[in-house]
């Protein structure tokens, strides 16, 4: 029987006084008592999803576990040299049938459970237009399929689809239809909680509504992989390692150094980390903690070190969240944990139907924790090209980069000392549509540092930025740039047109 009726009123947090197995039990009957209640069968889980949320929610509920996700500062050091590699030594594979052997062994995943909401799309966040009438998916197919013709190989591609983009993902790779060997399986989905009360958001309506769900994070993807079935399908297909990365990130395709380097090391486990600049401060950070490697979050640093932990000079290095993992070493880690891995809790907290709603998530990263051998390696800044807002969407499209067969190249023109610019466009400019309307054409920023947008403005076709350029229009103005105009480490505001500057 469980130790509390299964109600409409029903709260998680009446099991917090619980401790140990008789927790998890618990919540696991409260979970099955729940689906039952569903009227609509969209709103059940299946059974590996209800063991799953009932493994997280009982984690969480456990205080000695939730607390231990803040890391001891006198324990943590910077990587050594011997775990942490730079990218620059790393050797080629000595021929090409050294780079058929590697690549038989190797598998993609691209993680394809985001949607475009944030920059105002609706659907798959991977089918938005990045570049030349191209989506994230046209050019992540494009890079696979050229990598296969170069060497007569056949890399599979897997996308990871949530509740939410699994559907119109399913309608998008029809296109695909022998350009690759591409595989969709859906990571999970869990009921989202009101924080306050830890009462299931779906409890007491007869509807199914997506809004009172939410895929875990891309940590789900362990349990994911084995669930569906895929992860012993790649084993028995004689493949070894998986590469996965977000499919907003461009710049993360096979490389054969990174791959002939994961399979000289023996790693299991290998995470690809790019150089810290200012504002990357807040990214996760390969650490060594007690002597083992562990990713460091910024949800495990305490306040009073905050401060050490953005300190960029101390720790050089962000995660990319491009991992190189060993099939065997997954397939042995779920086993070992009874079919999961316990990763580092991320409590999120969004406000769903007006109201604060609690969703717990893990990050895939924190899996370094649970393998046997883990190395970092340092790799150039073109291998980490997210598109997260439309700032980053502007670099895509400009003359900064090319794309050649799928893969993105910063143009040879580009002073390397430059570096990469940083670009901060306002809220005029946040949707994809309104961004593109106050483009006549990209501008030409092979010269440029830094970009400040905010207000009404609009550019021209073909007008050039170099160095630090701030453009503000006051509330009630406009500024238009118009056509040719070239501007260089100058502001400009009021509401004027720019003929020159």
């Amino acid at each position: 029987m469980p130790l509390v009726r299964t109600t409409h009123d029903t709260s998680f947090a009446n099991f917090a006084h619980l401790t140990d197995k008789s927790l998890e039990r618990a919540v696991m009957e409260e979970v099955r008592q729940i689906n039952e209640l569903a009227k609509d069968e969209r709103a059940r889980m299946s059974e590996s999803e209800q063991r799953g949320f009932a493994r997280l929610l009982s984690r969480y509920l456990d205080t000695r576990s939730t607390s231990q996700a803040v890391l001891e500062w006198d324990k943590i050091e910077p990587p050594s040299p011997e775990l942490l590699r730079p990218y620059t030594e790393l050797p080629e594979p000595a021929n090409e049938a050294e780079v058929r052997s590697l690549l038989s062994r190797v598998a993609v995943l691209k993680l394809n459970g985001g949607l475009g909401t944030s920059m105002g799309c609706s659907g798959p966040k991977s089918v938005i237009e990045v570049r030349a009438g191209q989506t994230f998916l046209d050019i992540i197919v494009k890079q696979i399929e050229s990598l296969n013709k170069r060497h007569n190989v056949d890399v599979p591609l897997l996308l990871m689809n949530s509740f939410n983009t699994d559907a119109d993902t399913q309608k998008v790779i029809r296109r695909y239809e022998g350009m690759v060997r591409l595989y969709t399986f859906q990571q999970s989905r869990y009921p989202r909680l009101v924080k306050d009360t830890l009462r299931p958001l779906c409890l007491g309506s007869d509807v199914y509504d997506k809004e009172d769900w939410y895929p875990p994070g891309h940590g789900n993807m362990y349990d994911a992989l084995a669930e569906s079935g895929v992860l012993n399908s790649l084993i028995s297909q004689g493949k070894e390692w998986i590469f996965v990365s977000n499919s907003d990130n461009l710049g993360a395709c096979v490389d054969l150094r990174i791959l002939k380097a994961v399979a000289d090391s023996g790693a299991d486990f290998t995470v690809e980390m790019a150089t810290r600049t200012r504002s990357d401060r807040k990214g996760g950070t390969l650490i060594s903690y007690n002597g083992q490697p562990r990713l460091l979050e910024v949800a495990q640093v305490d306040k009073e070190h905050m401060a050490d932990f953005q300190n960029i000079s101390k720790f050089r290095v962000f995660n990319t969240n491009s991992l190189w993992i060993g099939l065997k070493a997954i397939q042995r880690n779920m086993e070992h944990g009874a079919g999961s891995m316990d990763l580092d809790i991320i409590p999120n907290v969004k406000t769903v139907k007006g109201e604060a709603a609690l969703q717990l998530e893990t990050a895939m990263g924190a899996a370094i924790a649970h393998f046997r051998r883990a190395v970092g390696i340092s790799v150039p800044r073109s291998r980490f090209l997210p598109v997260k807002t439309t700032s980053d969407l502007l670099l895509l499209q400009s003359n900064l980069y090319s794309v050649s067969s799928g893969t993105v190249v910063m143009n040879p023109e580009r002073p390397p000392e430059l570096g990469t610019p940083v670009i901060r466009l306002g809220p005029e400019f946040k949707k994809v549509s309104e961004f593109l309307s106050r483009f006549d054409s990209m501008p030409d920023v092979l010269e440029l540092e830094s970009l400040t947008v905010s207000g009404s403005v609009h550019f021209g076709k073909r007008a050039k930025l170099s160095g630090t350029v701030i453009i503000v229009a006051q509330p009630g103005a406009s500024i238009d740039i118009p056509a040719g105009a070239q501007l260089e480490n100058c502001v400009v505001t009021g509401n004027l047109h720019v003929l020159d500057v």
